[in-house]
């Protein structure tokens, strides 16, 4: 069995964001870039999957510009199999990323494909549950544990009342959530040995998806400077300053 484990290039969660003055974007320009920490437990996961005997090949893929071999590499050094890069200019949003990894279980024909519940940089948290639709294969979403078994999975997922246990068949789509595994250290013997595996350029062009109509962002702003507080000295006054401010 073969896992599909895709991975977006992110601003590294340890950096802190700032806006563009012009108010175009976010400020990427020598910053530090990671794989998304939910697709980096997803990926966590798919290789230990194999190390168990129950899949025996994990393949990474990523959608964008040439920057994104970066993190590829990065996938491999910890274990991934081989990669593929899946060549565009302009960032696609989740439905075509969905289109774009169905026409790659096209070609690779996983039994599980595997992803991050949702980027930090724009939580959409859609892609899976879109690829699953259009695959039309179950999904379990949110996972914090997998069993696998006579070709179905058992996933506990974490849901608002607490954990929800569900059994799917294989082939299915997954999305890890944070508190699935935590993901190995990179080791600089991986890294030497990841330049030698291999990773394919694949043109979107030449997948037949276009990009489709999307979101159009007008500007971004940095969020208002958090104000002072106020000790209060009784309840009372605590309600009325809430009410003052328009909370309550």
């Amino acid at each position: 069995m073969k896992i599909l484990v895709p991975i977006k290039r992110v601003v590294d969660y340890n950096v802190r964001v700032r806006v563009k003055s012009d108010g175009s974007g976010v400020e990427t320009e020598g910053v530090k870039m990671s794989i998304n920490p939910f697709d980096e437990i997803a990926l966590e996961e798919a290789l230990r999957i194999r190390e168990r005997g129950e899949a025996e090949e994990v393949i990474v893929a990523s959608i964008g510009g040439t920057d994104v071999q970066q993190q590829l590499r990065t996938g491999l050094a910890m274990g991934a199999d081989r990669a593929i890069h899946v060549e565009t200019e302009t960032a696609p949003q989740p439905l075509t990323v969905a289109r774009i990894l169905l026409k790659l279980i096209e070609r690779e024909s996983p039994g599980i494909v595997f992803l991050g519940k949702q980027a930090i940089d724009d939580d959409c948290n859609q892609t899976a549950q879109m690829l699953a639709a259009l695959w039309d294969r179950p999904q379990a979403t949110f996972a914090s544990r997998v069993e696998l078994a006579d070709g179905k999975a058992t996933v506990a997922r974490e849901v608002d009342a607490g954990l929800e246990t569900i059994e799917i068949e294989l082939p299915a789509v997954m999305s890890s959530d944070l508190r699935l595994n935590e993901p190995r250290f990179v080791k600089l013997p991986d890294i030497m040995k990841a330049k030698r595996k291999p990773l394919d350029v694949i043109a979107i062009a030449d997948l037949g998806v276009e990009q489709g109509a999307g979101f159009e962002m007008l500007a971004f702003e940095p969020p208002p400077k958090r104000g002072g507080g106020k000790v209060v000295g009784s309840v009372a006054e605590l309600v009325d300053e809430l009410k003052n401010r328009g909370l309550l």
